[in-house]
């Protein structure tokens, strides 16, 4: 028989929950920018950067790239650790993972609020 513990963290149930939250949101994003093109009457590059110019827009993009980047985030770690066995090789995985996605998060600020 196994014994097991439950200490109450619920790690599982939080993180499951997470990505659905950031799935929702990453759906309401293309939606609505998909909504948003189809109406245009002249699409091109000015009707892309009138579209990005304004303050929710870029707000809405942020949050939609910040979604990807944690739902991104629960899924790797997922992986890594269930099929990456020895620890410091999943340690290593585990921090560069993290720097390639605190890089982004810098980058794409950069980009929505850049010079």
């Amino acid at each position: 028989m196994v014994n097991r513990v439950v200490v109450g963290a619920h790690y599982g149930l939080r993180d499951w929950l997470v990505q659905r939250v950031t799935a929702v949101v990453m759906a309401l994003y293309c939606v609505t920018v998909a909504a948003l093109l189809l109406l245009q009457s002249r699409p091109g590059y000015d009707a892309w950067t009138g579209l990005f110019s304004g303050q929710p827009m870029r707000t809405f993009t942020l949050l939609f790239l910040l979604s990807l980047f944690y739902h991104a985030w629960i899924g790797i770690r997922d992986i890594v650790m269930d099929y990456v066995k020895p620890a410091g090789v999943r340690l290593v995985i585990h921090v560069l993972v993290i720097l390639v996605l605190l890089l982004y998060v810098i980058w794409s600020v950069q980009i929505l609020w850049g010079m």
